[in-house]
């Protein structure tokens, strides 16, 4: 896997994370954000399908396209469980995965780490497999706040100085409210429970505002709310 940086720091910064296959709620973010490929850089921090739902595997199509036009993709465990699976489509798995296997693992912009779902602090990113980037939890998502900065720090060049926007764990697993995001000084996360019936959302960290939808099945994904996050834009 490579690793991306950033190309432009002029753009609305956009991130979202584990769709798990909800394309009409990942529209309708991007249509109620106004996303402008031009104008924003998009970052997507994987688990777009669900592995064992073929008939989400076409959200890859959809994530392709707007890579094509400049958005940032990254793998998260989902995709890459589709080497391991056997069902649905031969040619098409092959095909997904000719473009997972090209995106990278992690990227950087504007003191902001993206990653699928967190790192070991402590240990530098160029060392971490890519295994570990898709699946850690508790050992990166329950690090003592108060020791998490300094670990960070150690590795100049990496996660040295940046604040990790990372999905994987959703964040009702993590203390704050089903549906929110969970922020501190060193971690934003962004899975608001999509594949559990909770929310989808998309987070301007420029300007400090997330778009929300429901993916609960009584609630339509076209109502998209709109509401300020404190503390997730960097200082």
């Amino acid at each position: 896997m490579q690793h991306g940086s950033a190309r432009r720091s002029s753009r609305r910064l956009l991130a979202i994370s584990d769709i798990h296959g909800q394309r009409q709620g990942f529209l309708s973010l991007l249509e109620a954000a106004q996303y402008d490929p031009h104008r924003d850089q998009l970052v997507i921090l994987g688990d777009y399908i669900e592995a064992g739902e073929p008939i989400t595997w076409r959200l890859i199509d959809l994530v392709h396209q707007l890579v094509d036009k400049g958005a940032i993709a990254l793998p998260g465990n989902h995709e890459l469980k589709l080497a391991t699976l056997r069902r649905g489509s031969t040619a098409h798995r092959l095909r997904y995965l000719r473009f997972i296997r090209q995106l990278p693992s992690y990227y950087m912009e504007n003191g902001y780490l993206f990653v699928h779902a967190g790192v070991r602090p402590g240990l530098q990113l160029q060392l971490h497999p890519l295994r570990e980037l898709t699946e850690i939890r508790e050992s990166f998502t329950r690090h003592p706040l108060s020791t998490l900065r300094n670990k960070l720090d150690t590795d100049v060049g990496g996660t040295a100085g940046q604040r990790i926007v990372f999905g994987h764990t959703p964040t009702f697993k993590l203390g704050v409210n089903p549906g929110s995001l969970f922020v501190d000084d060193c971690r934003i996360g962004i899975d608001t429970g999509a594949k559990h019936g909770y929310k989808l959302s998309l987070v301007d960290l420029t300007n400090g505002l997330c778009y929300s939808c429901s993916t609960n099945e009584e609630y339509r994904a076209s109502d998209v709310h709109v509401y300020h996050v404190p503390g997730v834009r960097n200082r």
